[in-house]
């Protein structure tokens, strides 16, 4: 979707927003006339994001505020700020995400670091935005999940991979969780009449700092990204046109999976992609849902 539509009077909250796709995403979003909340765990890193959108793009309209997606405390505090305001929220994009950490960590809460960031944050992140989306006409929630999750796999009876810990696994299983997380948010919209639209996306193989940041956690020397392993790689500015095409694309709708449409789904134009066999069980999105709800302490108004 090289041309984003006009988002003049809209209001966008991109989370992870001071690096990759999640930058590149408010980048453009603010270019087209959005207002654009950068939420990043380190407001240093945004104010650098939101200066370099300024300068390519005079009178955009950013602001940086901190969410730590691994705290719940800093997710509450977050949303009650945005929903306190009393303005519609228009779109939420669940971008930020960990990746593959060597070791298991553990978030304030003492969630497993990647399902508590990548999945229980984003999700206490939604139920609590929820009143500000529903103020708006004409709501969105994109939420990025990744191609590894095709392999992964819901592991109720050790969520927190307290036995075991594969970094790899431990990954698939937050992002087939974000999937469903966009499932069955999808399906309750459509049950009780929401004026909220949710979608998610992959970005294939996109080379940005996700790749080597988890990695290095616990390590003296960072690891540096590689991606000779794999003849398939894109910059950043395509690898972001799946969730942007979820977030604000005016084509897209609820339930629907957004990807690259080139080999294996790693590079190319966004497409929809086909929902992995892994998360198409609605009983699995509703019951996960349920854990979640109790894990996290947040439930949709309804």
């Amino acid at each position: 979707m090289p041309q984003i539509p006009d988002q003049t009077g809209r209001r966008i909250v991109v989370t992870g927003a001071n690096s990759g796709t999640g930058k590149e995403t408010a980048t453009r979003l603010a270019a087209a006339g959005a207002s654009v909340v950068l939420a990043v765990r380190t407001t240093s890193k945004g104010d650098e994001a939101a200066d370099a959108i300024r300068s390519a793009h005079p009178g955009a309209d950013v602001e940086v505020r901190e969410l730590d997606l691994a705290d719940l405390s800093s997710v509450r505090r977050f949303a009650a700020g945005v929903v306190n305001e009393d303005r519609p929220l228009d779109v939420l994009v669940n971008n930020a995400g960990v990746m593959a950490p060597p070791k298991r960590f553990e978030t304030v809460d003492g969630f497993e670091l990647q399902f508590g960031t990548n999945y229980l944050g984003p999700f206490a992140l939604t139920n609590l935005l929820l009143p500000a989306l529903l103020r708006s006409s004409d709501a969105r929630v994109a939420t990025m999940s990744s191609i590894a999750a095709v392999p992964g796999r819901i592991r109720f009876d050790d969520l927190q991979w307290e036995r075991g810990y594969n970094g790899w696994r431990a990954y698939s299983q937050s992002k087939l969780a974000d999937l469903l997380l966009a499932l069955h948010l999808h399906r309750l919209s459509v049950e009780l009449d929401w004026p909220v639209t949710s979608t998610a996306a992959h970005p294939g193989y996109t080379r940005t700092n996700l790749q080597s940041a988890g990695r290095s956690l616990g390590r003296s020397k960072p690891v540096r990204s590689s991606n000779r392993a794999l003849p398939f790689t894109q910059d950043v500015e395509q690898g972001a046109e799946p969730l942007l095409y979820a977030a604000v694309g005016p084509k897209a709708v609820g339930g629907a999976y957004y990807g690259p449409s080139g080999p294996f789904g790693l590079v190319g134009p966004a497409t929809t992609a086909s929902i992995p066999k892994s998360a198409r069980s609605a009983d699995l999105a509703r019951s996960l849902w349920a854990v979640a709800e109790d894990l996290t302490g947040t439930r949709p108004p309804v």
